[in-house]
């Protein structure tokens, strides 16, 4: 705990206010940060699969049209993201598997050895039908502060949170996690330069079903036709951001984007 001396710097403050100050002090320093309940089970599952990742850092070109991508699987496993991306620069720090609660855990040492011109997240696993399905509370707070750890690193970036895509691997769950969507662009809303990126409109059929030709097999992750799309979204979405005039919906724009 940290001390303040300040009897005798004025004589209206007297030994009471040293107390009060010292014990709000201690109460800052000794408050759990959001992610310690997670903090556990986070490093024993994903140690090194972290580690991995801070060796590419030693790779990085640094380039002012970085883009961070960070979250699950579908970051990890978009092998064609430097082409697809182009002529932005993405740098790719995805785990198979991530959650917002072991992201947060892991926030730091996977943002903070960077420098780009916006940080894009996309994580999928919070509501998978699982008995530790976080809530959409949960998530918002989680992502929040994961926002925070990008803003305090570097304040002018931008944030790109896109949303979860349905898929038909998790179809039964579509309810729940349209609602962590609806609060992760909640928090985009309330957040400085932090922005949702909406994309399950362009997944769905017109009778609302995921469209197969964007998913592999395991009815989750996508094909190349599926990061294709994806890449131009959110490329739409940073160049609406970079040039200050988001606010324009995204339509689509190839009959491509929709099942025949």
């Amino acid at each position: 705990m940290r001390h303040l001396f300040l009897v005798g710097l004025n004589p209206l403050l007297g030994l009471g206010c040293v107390v009060v100050l010292c014990a709000s002090l201690a109460a800052q320093e000794t408050t759990p940060p959001i992610y310690a309940s997670y903090s556990a089970a986070a490093e024993q599952k994903w140690a090194a699969d972290i580690a991995a990742l801070e060796q590419l850092d030693q790779t990085v070109t640094v380039s002012e049209d970085n883009i961070l991508f960070i979250g699950s699987s579908s970051i990890r496993l978009w092998k064609t993201i430097a082409e697809d991306m182009h002529p932005y620069s993405p740098i790719r720090r995805g785990y198979g598997g991530a959650k917002f609660s072991d992201l947060a855990v892991f926030a730091k040492r996977l943002i903070e050895p960077h420098r780009y011109r916006a940080m894009v997240i996309f994580v999928a696993n919070d509501v998978a039908g699982n008995d530790d399905d976080k809530t959409p509370a949960q998530v918002a707070e989680l992502l929040r502060y994961i926002v925070g750890v990008s803003r305090a690193h570097q304040p002018d970036a931008s944030v790109l949170v896109i949303e979860v895509t349905p898929t038909e691997r998790r179809w039964s769950v579509w309810p729940r996690i349209r609602q962590v969507n609806a609060a992760m662009r909640d928090v985009c809303l309330t957040e400085p330069k932090t922005y949702f990126l909406p994309t399950a409109e362009y997944f769905l059929t017109e009778d609302n079903q995921p469209i197969q030709v964007f998913f592999r097999d395991d009815k989750l992750h996508l094909t190349a036709a599926g990061y294709q799309l994806w890449a131009r979204l959110i490329k739409e979405r940073l160049d609406e951001v970079f040039a200050g005039t988001l606010g324009a919906k995204i339509e689509p724009t190839a009959a491509t984007d929709r099942a025949p």
